[in-house]
C-alpha cells in the first residue's frame, strides 16, 4: 500500500556525548511518542536514526533530539538529511556498528542518580542494599569501558549475563534500566566483600554493617570504588587520622572528607549556592568549603587549612556505608604519596597492606583508573584543580582540525592531550612522572585513549626541559614513529592552553605565576608576562629577577633555605641576623654555595618567593607536600583586607622589565623586627604580588597595546590572590581570561603543548 503524500523519512547523524547516557531509549520513547517508524543504533562515531511518519510528527521529533536530549548527554553536531521512503514498521534498536577509523565522545563517570538512590534504601527492592545498582541515568562508564561502541559486550560487564529480570528491563523502552549496559543486581551483578590483609575473605551477614563497624572502631579501610581505591577513616577521630597520616606518609597534605548528602555537609561547612551545585552535580567533584572549625571534622584531617575538601557519596557503596556509619569518613586517594591510585584487588592486597587493616573489595573490573576530581568556585565560575572523575575524558573543543597530536605534558600534575578533529582530549590526572608505577599508569592510560578515539599521532609534542621523563617518552614515540617532535617551553603551554580553553586566536599579555618549568635560558622560569598568542608566538616581555636557589630540590623542601639566599643575596650579611634559630654550620654551608654559585640554579619563580616570605614568618619552614608554604601563607590572612602593598621596582634590561624584590624582602624582614603579625604580612604580601602583575601589565599594555590579559599557573590557585588580581585588572579596563574547566597548575600544560605544536605543524 502506498505511504500518504505527507509521509517523509529523514536519517539523523549526531555525534557528541550520547552514549552511556540514555540517549537510545530516549529516541525509542521520542519515536513511540510521535508514532515514527524506523530505527536507532550506535555507531563509532555517535548514533545514526533512520525516522519516518508524518512531517509535522518528524518536525517535533527533529526538535526533541535536541531540546528534550538526556540531561548528561551532549550535542556537538545534528546532521539531518530526507532520505527514501521504506514503508517498515516500528521502530526499534539496532546491534551497534563500528566504523573504521571513526570516533566517539565518551561519557564520564556519573554519580548515582535520585531514584537508584531509593532503591538501595527500600526494602522491598530487589535492589536494597545493592552496592552496585545504576540505570542510564548514573553509574559508571568511562572506567569500564574497553572500546565503543558503548555496548556491554565491549564493558568489563561483559562476563556478567544478566538474569532474567534484570534483561527485561534492558529490553523495556519504559523503563529507566532500558539499554543501561551496565544494568545488575544482587543475583547476577558483581558481589561485595570484605577480605584482612592478607585477601583472605571474612565471613559476616552484612558486609556493610562490618565495614562500619571496623571504621568506628578506628580501623583503615581500603574500598575499591569506580576508578580506584580509596582510603577511608573516621574524620571524627583524631586517633584514626593521624595512623592514617603516619602509614601513607603524609603528614600534613589535607584529606578530602566524604558526607552522606548535602544536609550533612552544611553541618561541617559554610556552603554557597553555587557549591551546592557543585556537591550534587553529576560529576560529584571534592570542592573547597570554608570549613567550620567548630565541627566535629579533626584539625589533624586539613592542618593549617580554612577549606576542606569536601564531597558527597557518589556510588551506591558509598550511601551505603555512609549511612551506615553516620559521620564523616576521611577519603583519600589509595596509594602511598605520589603513587597512582591502586585499581585492581591483588595490586591493592599487595601495595597498600601496610596502609589499611581491611579491604573492601568486589569483582567489577576496573578498565581506567580514575581519581577523584576537586574543584573550587571563585571569581564567579567553577575552577577545576585536579581533572579526572565526572569530567574526563570529556574533550576542550579547538579550531584545529589538522594532523593529530599527542601531547605528552609535564613532569609532575602530568596530563597527556589528544588533539584530533578540534578536540582537545586532556587526560585525567596521572600525577608524578618520577614515579614508576605513574609511568606504568601514564602508558596505560595513554593506550586506553589512543584505542577509544581512534588516534594515530601525525605530530608530538613536550616539554623544553632535557631531563623530564615525559620527554624522553616523547623522543622515544618521535622516533619510532618517525614522526616530527615540537618542544615547547613550560610557561608558553601554560598561556596557550587559557587561550585555547577559551577559543582565543588574538595576542595577549600573558601572566604565567607558578614554581617550577624549565626556561628557554636554561634557568627555573615562574613569575612570568609575555606577549603573544598561539599563533604569533611569545615573547618573554617582565619577570621577577634571578635568585639563587642553594641546592637546588633541597631549597624548595626546606624554604628556609630559600629564604636565606633571597635575604644575603639582596640584602647582604646583616640580613642573617634574622636566621638565629637556623643551625650556624648549615647557614655557613649555604652562604658558601652562594657565594661559589655550586648547585645554585637561578629562580624567577613566584612559588619560591611565597616559600621565602612564609618562611621568614615562621609559617612554613620545611614543606611536606607541593605549594604547603603558599598555601598556609594565604591561609594566614584569613578575611584580612586591607590595601597597602610593599615596595618594588621595575628595571628595563636589555629589553625585558626585571621586577627587583629587594624592597619586598626589607619591608617583611621591618615588619617582622617592628612585632607585625604572620596574618599582616601575608595580607600586604599578597597585596604587593596582585600589584606587581597589575603594575606590569600596565606597562605592557601602553607599550602593545593589547588589553587581553591570560592568566596561568599554580598560583592562581590562591583564591585570595587570584579573586585580587582579576578585580583589579577589570577595573584598570583588561579583559581576563582565566581557567575553568583545565587547571591552572600543570594539569594544562598538555593542552597548550598540544595547541602550540599543531600551530608549529602547519595546520
Amino acid at each position: 500500500m502506498p505511504a500518504p503524500k505527507q509521509t517523509k523519512r529523514f536519517a539523523f547523524a549526531l555525534s557528541g556525548v550520547v552514549q552511556g547516557v540514555g540517549f537510545r531509549p530516549f529516541v525509542y520513547q521520542l519515536a513511540a511518542k510521535h508514532r515514527l517508524n524506523g530505527w536507532v543504533r550506535n555507531t563509532s562515531a555517535g548514533v545514526e536514526i533512520e525516522a519516518e511518519g508524518a512531517g509535522q510528527a518528524l518536525d517535533a521529533f527533529s526538535e526533541e533530539l535536541t531540546s528534550l536530549n538526556p540531561p548528561q548527554s551532549v550535542i556537538k553536531t545534528f546532521k539531518q538529511t530526507e532520505i527514501p521512503l521504506t514503508g517498515e514498521e516500528g521502530f526499534e534498536i539496532k546491534p551497534s556498528q563500528s566504523l573504521a577509523g571513526r570516533f566517539q565522545l565518551v561519557s564520564p563517570d556519573i554519580a548515582t542518580c535520585t531514584e537508584c538512590q531509593k532503591d538501595i534504601f527500600a526494602p522491598r527492592n530487589r535492589r536494597y542494599r545493592y552496592p552496585f545498582t545504576n540505570c542510564t541515568n548514573c553509574g559508571p562508564r568511562f572506567t569500564i569501558i574497553e572500546d565503543i561502541p558503548y555496548d556491554r559486550p565491549l564493558t568489563t560487564m561483559k562476563n556478567f549475563k544478566m538474569c532474567p529480570d534484570c534483561q527485561a528491563e534492558y529490553d523495556n523502552p519504559l523503563n529507566r534500566r532500558f539499554h543501561a549496559q551496565p544494568n545488575a543486581c544482587p543475583i547476577c551483578g558483581p558481589r561485595l566483600w570484605l577480605a584482612d590483609k592478607t585477601g583472605t575473605e571474612l565471613s559476616n551477614t552484612d558486609t556493610i554493617a562490618e565495614a562500619a563497624k571496623l571504621l568506628q572502631d578506628g580501623q583503615i579501610l581500603a574500598v575499591r570504588g569506580l576508578g580506584g581505591f580509596l582510603l577511608a577513616a573516621d574524620a571524627t577521630n583524631p586517633q584514626a587520622v593521624a595512623t592514617l597520616r603516619n602509614r601513607k606518609r603524609r603528614p600534613s597534605k589535607p584529606f578530602a572528607v566524604m558526607l552522606a548528602n548535602l544536609e550533612e555537609a552544611r553541618k561541617y561547612c559554610s556552603i554557597s549556592k553555587e557549591e551546592e551545585h557543585l556537591l550534587v552535580s553529576p560529576a560529584a567533584p571534592i570542592v573547597l568549603c570554608r570549613w567550620n572549625k567548630e565541627s566535629p571534622v579533626c584539625p589533624e584531617t586539613a592542618p593549617g587549612q580554612n577549606y576542606l575538601g569536601i564531597m558527597l557519596s557518589y556510588t551506591p557503596l558509598h550511601h551505603l556505608l555512609l549511612k551506615e556509619i553516620n559521620k564523616p569518613l576521611v577519603m583519600t586517594s589509595g596509594n602511598l604519596s605520589e603513587e597512582p591510585i591502586a585499581k585492581d584487588n591483588d595490586e591493592a592486597l599487595k601495595r597498600l597492606c601496610n596502609i589499611a587493616d581491611y579491604f573492601l573489595l568486589h569483582n567489577r573490573p576496573i578498565y581506567s583508573r580514575y581519581d577523584d576530581s576537586v574543584v573550587m568556585y571563585e571569581a564567579g565560575e567553577k575552577r577545576v584543580l585536579r581533572r579526572a572523575r565526572g569530567y574526563a575524558p570529556y574533550p576542550v573543543q579547538t579550531h584545529f582540525k589538522g594532523k593529530e597530536v599527542l601531547a605528552m605534558g609535564p613532569q609532575e600534575k602530568n596530563t597527556f592531550c589528544l588533539l584530533k578533529d578540534g578536540y582537545a582530549f586532556v587526560s585525567q590526572h596521572i600525577g608524578d612522572m618520577q614515579n614508576p608505577e605513574t609511568l606504568d599508569s601514564f602508558e596505560e592510560t595513554l593506550a586506553v585513549y589512543l584505542k577509544l578515539f581512534r588516534s594515530k599521532p601525525e605530530i608530538i609534542a613536550a616539554d623544553l626541559h632535557p631531563g623530564y621523563i615525559a620527554t624522553a617518552l616523547a623522543e622515544e614515540w618521535s622516533d619510532r614513529l618517525d614522526i616530527p617532535l615540537v618542544k615547547v617551553q613550560h610557561h608558553h603551554a601554560h598561556i596557550a592552553s587559557c587561550l585555547a580553553e577559551h577559543g582565543c586566536d588574538d595576542e595577549v599579555i600573558g601572566v604565567a605565576l607558578d614554581g617550577t618549568g624549565y626556561g628557554l635560558d636554561g634557568n627555573i622560569w615562574g613569575g612570568e608576562f609575555f606577549c603573544g598568542g598561539i599563533k604569533q608566538g611569545f615573547s618573554r616581555k617582565a619577570h621577577l629577577e634571578y635568585l639563587p636557589l642553594p641546592g637546588g630540590e633541597a631549597a624548595i623542601k626546606k624554604p628556609y633555605r630559600t629564604a636565606v639566599s633571597y635575604v644575603y643575596t639582596l640584602l647582604g650579611e646583616e640580613g642573617l641576623c634574622f636566621f638565629k634559630d637556623i643551625d650556624p654550620e648549615e647557614l655557613d654551608i649555604i652562604k658558601s654555595q652562594l657565594n661559589k654559585k655550586l648547585n645554585s640554579p637561578l629562580t624567577s619563580s613566584t612559588g619560591r618567593l611565597f616559600d621565602a616570605v612564609a618562611a621568614l614568618c615562621g609559617i612554613c619552614r620545611v614543606a611536606n607536600y607541593d605549594s604547603q608554604p603558599a598555601i598556609e601563607l594565604e591561609a594566614e590572612a584569613k578575611d584580612t583586607e586591607f590595601a597597602q602593598f610593599y615596595p618594588f621596582e621595575l628595571d628595563l634590561d636589555k629589553g625585558i622589565y626585571l621586577i627587583r624584590l629587594k624592597g619586598i624582602l626589607e619591608g617583611v624582614l621591618s615588619n617582622i623586627k617592628s612585632g607585625k603579625t604572620a596574618a599582616y604580612i601575608s595580607v600586604k604580601f599578597h597585596n604587593t604580588v596582585s600589584q606587581i602583575v597589575l603594575d606590569t601589565c600596565r606597562k605592557l599594555s601602553s607599550e602593545s597595546g593589547l588589553t587581553k590579559v591570560a592568566l596561568s599557573g599554580g598560583v592562581f590557585q590562591n583564591r585570595r590572590l587570584f579573586r585580587q588580581v582579576i578585580q583589579q585588572l577589570e577595573t584598570e579596563g583588561f579583559k581576563v581570561l582565566t581557567h575553568k574547566e583545565i587547571p591552572s597548575n600543570d594539569g594544562c600544560i598538555s593542552l597548550g603543548q598540544a595547541v602550540i605544536a599543531a600551530n608549529q605543524g602547519g595546520l
